[in-house]
């Protein structure tokens, strides 16, 4: 949402909007000259929204309750409300389009091609979910004048509410396709045929990127004469896009890229985790199709440095023999959860290692609670929040005391924020902390940061 924000603003349009709580992300907007107000009241929406209906474009997003006055309002009035996907795709619509979709791995994987293509300074546009660090924003434009009908445009294409199925993309990555939205889909297959869709919509002559864990049927759904091309971590899994000698030297990971463009030697990545290196696969022969030769690639992979929240490393101190690291991750899903954290175990092998966890969604936490359990099991210790709800109303024997008792860890607990933090102060058992989720658990990061700072001497990573 607030990428679209920064677009029409930067486009010459008065921009306000809503927002539950106050962020980094709101002041942001704010400071750039955009209106944004918490109280969901008639009367805090702006005169000229309220005076100009026929010159108002209402923009929704899924998180908005159903009972949302402001929204109750303006369906009232008759204003021109769109779902935020139903933009995008009029935005992208009739221009060469790059959709980054996949149930994880989407935010980092298209942030990803969109740093290298603005990197080897190839004029494009982005459209992300998540602040990625190199451009400090979530949008990216093309310089002024440079834009033409040619000008690409990535944009992350969200399977919540089946919204990917107004993008018609001429270039497709398809990094996963794991159960999850259940309350949306009911059940796995649904999911997946909202997937064969997505894959059925790219454009004559265009390219599919997707893992090889993806299920087989999406790919087959890919049109006729659209290329399409398996990737994964090592050429045993059978893809045609691959990573070889693959070698993590503190944060960095190193590996060579073998793939239908031609091999690409000697690229380091200072995003760590494996799973990343298989996302950068995708991005990078992306790039690959736009253009880029080895050379651009090998510089622009190492210069790329992540998205906000995305295996974030936020304080370090400590030795090499004895490190002390903090790292936050939006990982809201088993398997990211798990990658995440068994990525952690090979950076940081035989520390102590604490997990604060705060599920996300009350249906998520239903349909996923063992897989939940599991994948936090990695860890030494689980401290577990309540759920966030987000969008959901509370349902009955659903809190996280579900995932709580199935979690196999020495040690866990349930905390509140207040608790984690007091414990932060007089407990020093842990060499590596992680905090894990898409909800508020961000608030915490700032103050826990402050916290260990004093206390392990350590430098802002």
């Amino acid at each position: 949402m607030s990428a679209l924000a920064r677009w029409f603003q930067a486009n010459g349009h008065s921009v306000s909007g809503y927002d539950k709580t106050p962020t980094p992300l709101t002041e942001a907007l704010r400071a750039e000259g955009i209106a944004v107000h918490y109280q969901d009241a008639v009367e805090n929406i702006p005169e000229e929204v309220r005076q100009q209906p026929d010159k108002t474009l209402v923009v929704l997003t899924p998180a908005i309750p159903k009972d949302h006055q402001e929204w109750a309002w303006l369906r009232e009035q008759g204003y021109d409300i769109r779902k935020r996907s139903q933009v995008l795709g009029l935005l992208t619509q009739g221009r060469p389009t790059i959709a980054v979709a996949g149930t994880h791995g989407k935010t980092t994987t298209s942030s990803m091609v969109a740093h290298l293509l603005h990197h080897a300074a190839v004029p494009s546009a982005a459209f992300l979910g998540g602040i990625a660090v190199n451009l400090n924003s979530n949008l990216l434009l093309p310089p002024p004048g440079a834009a033409t009908a040619t000008t690409p445009v990535v944009v992350e294409a969200d399977e919540y509410d089946r919204s990917f199925l107004t993008l018609f993309p001429t270039v497709a990555i398809v990094t996963s396709t794991d159960a999850d939205h259940l309350d949306i889909y009911g059940h796995k297959e649904a999911l997946v045929e909202s997937f064969r869709q997505f894959v059925g919509q790219i454009q004559p002559g265009g390219t599919l990127l997707i893992n090889h864990t993806a299920d087989p049927s999406v790919a087959a759904a890919a049109p006729e004469g659209v290329r399409v091309i398996r990737y994964g971590l090592s050429a045993e899994q059978g893809p045609e896009l691959y990573a070889a000698n693959i070698t993590a030297e503190g944060h960095r990971f190193r590996f060579a890229m073998h793939g239908p463009q031609g091999t690409v030697a000697d690229l380091e990545l200072a995003v760590p985790g494996y799973h990343n290196v298989e996302n950068m696969l995708a991005a990078a022969c992306v790039a690959q199709l736009y253009g880029l030769s080895a050379q651009q690639l090998q510089g622009a992979v190492a210069a790329y440095q992540g998205v906000k929240r995305r295996f974030e490393f936020i304080l370090t101190a400590g030795t090499v023999a004895e490190p002390k690291v903090y790292v936050d991750d939006y990982a809201h899903h088993p398997r990211e959860i798990e990658a995440f954290l068994r990525s952690l175990r090979a950076l940081y092998p035989g520390r102590r290692l604490r997990v604060v966890f705060q599920p996300h969604l009350f249906s998520r936490t239903r349909d996923f609670a063992p897989g939940f359990a599991e994948s936090l099991s990695l860890a030494d210790e689980v401290v577990l929040l309540d759920i966030y709800p987000a969008r959901e109303l509370p349902m009955p024997g659903v809190t996280s005391e579900l995932i709580l008792s199935q979690i196999t860890a020495p040690i866990k607990s349930l905390q509140s924020k207040e608790e984690i933090l007091r414990n932060a102060e007089t407990d020093t058992n842990f060499d590596v902390l992680a905090t894990v989720g898409a909800g508020d658990i961000d608030q915490l990061v700032p103050r826990l940061k402050d916290i260990l700072k004093i206390r392990w001497n350590g430098a802002e990573a």
